[in-house]
């Protein structure tokens, strides 16, 4: 038997899987992913990433809103008013007619307007970190999701060489017995090989579907069947940061812990607006416009003009001020608690996501090279059985061994690779090319 890498593997995965899995039942063509073309089409299409982006556009809106105290206000007023009042001194039917453009321009506010505008500011932030932080947490589950369909593919092509190897038994034993070397016996274990092998490959058949249903799922495709283009190697293994660095990185980049600091300066800004309630208010107001009075002996009408200033101070009410105070320095403090909640758990995330990291490498370091020896192995104890120095038992152990180191080599690289992503989602730089 041939020995082949661990490479010849996925190619062949990739080539079985093109050429005897049925992936859709429609006669449509099927697109052909890479991992980068999977993680734009989320950056697009995904549905969480579009609720955040939405969210943004309304935080836009809200700054707007908020912005607008800040400018004049205009005003277009108009009236048209007819009637008669015997009570009075002049009892004739009377109609007046006006329209007037009115300015209103809030000048002090005790930092009322202010802080609702730097508020603003500071949500228009903090939605981009809620973006950034839906963004990579698909892209997050967008490359687990397309390593496991890579994992079914290779656990079924290890499936269907199994059962091949098992069949080309079979032949052997059927060769064998019309040669009058061999005995009922031995066709009879080898139609058991071949029907117990053939379980797992429809298990793992089934698993691609799932798993491609998985990836459809975050990828919001409804309309047209996919496949995965790739290999579960990750070429030389590089070197793992130190738990320090990922955890200074986490603290900085993490698009939960920059919200988290937006919304306490949010929050402190909500303290100042609420305690400005009742302070002095000043506005200055003004017009200009038409009236024109017409009654029975009388009809006037011209230019009409006001301008004026407004205080208003409303010194107590009720002290509802102070109570909507007291809510929103609750409120800033609940959320410095949260804050240093989450950097709690970055800490622990940041040790998890490097001990796997360690874990998953050190196992790939330790399976290297055992595939080539199961294949070396099962090699000498086939031509052993085929020579009568072995007997069946010892191959059937040399086949189970190399099934075995082939699955878990498999396993050992996607365990690895999707380590690696979920330790770049800690440290908050997953998708940002500056720290891939």
């Amino acid at each position: 038997m041939k020995k082949s890498s661990p490479m010849f593997y996925c190619s062949l995965a990739l080539l079985l899987m093109t050429l005897l899995l049925p992936l859709s039942a429609s006669a449509g063509e099927v697109k052909v992913l890479t991992l980068q073309q999977a993680l734009d089409i989320a950056a697009e299409k995904n549905r969480d990433i579009q609720k955040a982006r939405e969210y943004f556009n309304w935080v836009q809106g809200k700054y707007v809103e908020e912005r607008a105290a800040a400018f004049p206000q205009l005003s277009l007023n108009g009236s048209a008013i007819t009637g008669k009042d015997e009570t009075s001194l002049l009892p004739d039917r009377q109609e007046i007619y006006s329209g007037e453009i009115g300015v209103t321009q809030t000048l002090f506010t005790w930092g009322k307007v202010g802080a609702a505008i730097r508020a603003a500011e500071e949500g228009l932030k903090s939605a981009e970190e809620q973006l950034r932080f839906y963004r990579q947490a698909a892209y997050r589950d967008v490359s687990i999701a397309f390593y496991n369909v890579l994992l079914s593919r290779e656990l079924y092509a290890i499936a269907l060489q199994n059962l091949g190897q098992k069949e080309r038994h079979l032949e052997e034993a059927r060769r064998k017995y019309s040669a009058g070397v061999a005995t009922d016996y031995e066709i009879l274990a080898a139609e058991v090989a071949v029907k117990n092998a053939r379980p797992e490959v429809i298990r793992t058949e089934n698993r691609i579907r799932d798993t491609l249903d998985r990836l459809r799922f975050l990828l919001a495709i409804d309309d047209e069947s996919i496949d995965v283009a790739g290999i579960l190697d990750a070429g030389d293994v590089t070197a793992v940061r130190g738990y320090d660095l990922i955890y200074t990185t986490a603290l900085e980049q993490r698009p939960e812990v920059r919200d988290l600091r937006y919304r306490i300066n949010i929050a402190g800004e909500l303290v100042t607006i609420a305690n400005a309630d009742d302070k002095p208010r000043l506005e200055f107001r003004g017009g200009y416009g038409w009236k024109w009075y017409e009654s029975a002996d009388m009809d006037l009408d011209g230019k009409a003009w006001n301008a004026g200033m407004y205080l208003s101070f409303p010194f107590f009410d009720g002290m509802r001020t102070r109570g909507r105070v007291a809510q929103a320095k609750s409120d800033l403090i609940s959320i410095k608690i949260d804050e240093e909640k989450l950097a709690d758990s970055i800490a622990l995330q940041a040790r998890e996501a490097l001990n796997d990291v360690q874990e998953s490498r050190q196992i790939v370091d330790a399976l290297s090279g055992t595939v080539e020896q199961a294949e070396k192995l099962l090699s000498l104890s086939e031509k052993g059985y085929e020579l009568g120095v072995k007997i069946r038992l010892e191959v059937e152990d040399a086949e189970l061994n190399l099934q075995q180191a082939k699955g878990n080599l498999t396993r050992a690289w996607r365990d690895y690779l999707t380590a690696r992503v979920n330790l770049l989602w800690v440290m908050g730089v997953l998708g940002e090319s500056a720290y891939q």
